[in-house]
């Protein structure tokens, strides 16, 4: 029995590992950082292949123990993995924000070293007028830039999407 808790504890915790590389791989081939995606993609699928090569040469009777490892270790694994990738891979973004008046959250963004651009826009009423701050900024820095925001404007409405390139501009 003790064998058998072992091999499961095993296999949670390198199912944790593997799709955690698998959950960064992914992100970094969106991002075309194809060395870095290939390399990790050679080690996630080594340690898997050991995995569940273990996994598989149990007896039948452990079998439900054994699903239960491995498919907790990818569950956790992909939590993980998003985590990593949230805390450590820089990310470009940009940011729409529609509100009324523009001037002073211009302003702090500004004071703030966020590159901004302001266009004139009709509200879904097609009458009033409202302005369009656009800005092109990293993953990191959302937070701040939502508290400024939303400290000045709480009805802001912020539209944050990811960029695969950013070129020229100030940033």
């Amino acid at each position: 029995m003790d064998n058998i808790i072992i091999l499961c504890l095993t296999i949670y915790f390198v199912r944790i590992i593997d799709t955690s590389l698998a959950t960064i791989r992914t992100v970094l081939v969106v991002k075309d950082k194809t060395l870095l995606a290939v390399t990790i993609a050679f080690f996630e699928v080594f340690v898997w292949f050991l995995i569940v090569r273990e996994a598989l040469n149990t007896d039948a009777g452990n079998a439900l123990l054994i699903a239960f490892a491995y498919s907790g270790g990818y569950a956790t694994g992909v939590r993980v993995g998003m985590f990593i990738t949230d805390r450590f891979i820089t990310t470009n973004v940009s940011v729409n924000i529609v509100v009324k008046e523009r001037k002073e959250i211009v302003k702090e963004l500004i004071n703030h070293n966020f590159a901004v651009s302001v266009s004139r826009i009709k509200g879904k009423d097609l009458i009033s007028n409202k302005f369009m701050i656009f800005v092109a900024t990293t993953n990191k820095k959302i937070p701040l830039l939502r508290e400024i925001v939303t400290e000045i404007d709480p009805h802001a409405f912020l539209v944050v999407s990811e960029n695969k390139m950013v070129v020229g501009g100030y940033r």
